[in-house]
């Protein structure tokens, strides 16, 4: 099949979305399909075997594009918007394969194409916009319906997790829907120049790690309280990621609490060596409090084979349990016990972790994913799609 893939993100930035889009770009092209990937004009270019990648033009002052939903990004969709519309013009797609918002134009764009329309649901923007700007509530079912619609008229849906696959019954009981679970992220063989974060930091005691953005929403305040109130002076944390303005505010949240020489920050490092570092620590966290689809970094948690200790959210939950992490209520004390308890249990961390890194291989590997999505493009080829 000729496939369309609309991405409304910076394409490629080492950041979840982006990479999702990446996996189903290479997936698509390694099963026969040929791809057009069309994508805002900011990011790295890549090479995709199969795969050309096209940019929407610019928006005049937009300079870049931050992540979640922003007023820069709607110009940007307008402009991938005219962009898909000409090169229907031109080419001839059997699929149109919408990822986020961009659902809600490919909708019309679809029908008047006559292509079959792939909605991947990697998060509810009804929810995300009201998260962002409660007053948005208010409005609820309006963007509920607007999401109602998009998911009635696509051919497929492919929710990124178990929440957003219910709420996708929930709106459009009829759609039809493959679980799409995010991949761990398997990385190349460590070069040699790779930092190790012992050796770095001076760590000689247990390490906790921490991977991903600062964003206020990721519970990094949570985690350093919970860190200072577990009192355990053996216990070392480093957390990789952030922009420098986050690192600076946060680092000077670490000052406060008397926790510079046990709280270090790494900065962001390459997404290539992401398992290595993963594999150097004791106890990996996922401190994140709110949201509805997992974090596509906790599936590589599960992949290193390390105890892990994430917030009792619906985020989390739907992804792990008891058998193979540590879910605490989202309050620092009790992260702080969960700290404090896993510090000092070996053999309960190794349980963890190796049920962890059980789970990773049965529902996250590479082989399921290719086979949800080959599924799904089975359903498009079916009579009733």
């Amino acid at each position: 099949m000729n496939v369309l893939l609309l991405a409304p993100q910076p394409f490629f930035e080492e950041r979840g979305t982006p990479i999702a889009v990446k996996w189903v770009a290479e997936n698509l092209a390694a099963e026969g399909h040929a791809v057009d990937l069309l994508t805002f004009p900011f990011g790295r270019d890549v090479e995709i075997p199969g795969v050309r990648i096209l940019r929407a033009d610019r928006p005049f002052g937009v300079r870049r594009v931050p992540i979640g939903f922003s007023f820069a990004k709607v110009r940007c969709d307008a402009h991938l918007y005219r962009a898909a519309r000409r090169l229907l013009r031109e080419t001839r797609y059997d699929v149109i394969h919408a990822c986020e918002e961009a659902v809600f134009f490919a909708c019309p764009l679809a029908r008047r194409a006559r292509a079959k329309l792939v909605y991947d649901m990697d998060s509810s923007m009804a929810d995300q916009m009201m998260e962002k700007w409660r007053w948005l509530r208010a409005f609820r079912l309006f963007l509920e319906g607007a999401e109602r619609f998009a998911l009635r008229r696509a051919d497929v849906v492919l929710p990124v997790c178990q929440a957003l696959a219910d709420k996708a019954h929930r709106l459009a009981p009829g759609a039809r829907t493959v679980l799409l679970r995010d991949m761990a992220i398997e990385t190349p063989p460590v070069p040699p120049e790779t930092d190790d974060l012992r050796r770095a930091f001076g760590i000689a005691g247990t390490l906790a790690l921490y991977v991903g953005n600062l964003e206020h929403y990721q519970g990094i305040d949570l985690l350093l309280d919970g860190f200072a109130a577990a009192r355990a002076p053996d216990l070392a944390l480093v957390i990789i990621g952030g922009r420098e303005d986050d690192i600076a505010r946060y680092r000077a949240r670490a000052a406060e609490l008397g926790l510079s020489d046990r709280v270090h920050f790494a900065g962001p490092r390459p997404l290539d060596r992401l398992m290595y570092y993963l594999e150097q620590a004791d106890i990996l966290v996922s401190p994140r409090l709110r949201g509805v689809n997992t974090p596509m970094k906790v599936y590589s948690y599960l992949l290193a084979g390390r105890a892990l200790i994430a917030t009792n959210i619906e985020s989390h939950a739907q992804a792990l349990d008891d058998t193979c992490a540590r879910l605490v209520a989202p309050e620092p004390e009790a992260f702080a016990v969960a700290l404090r308890e896993l510090a000092a249990a070996p053999e309960e961390r190794a349980r963890l972790g190796a049920a962890a890194r059980a789970r990773a291989h049965a529902r996250h590997s590479r082989d399921a994913y290719r086979g949800a999505l080959r599924e799904a493009y089975a359903l498009l080829a079916s009579p009733q799609a």
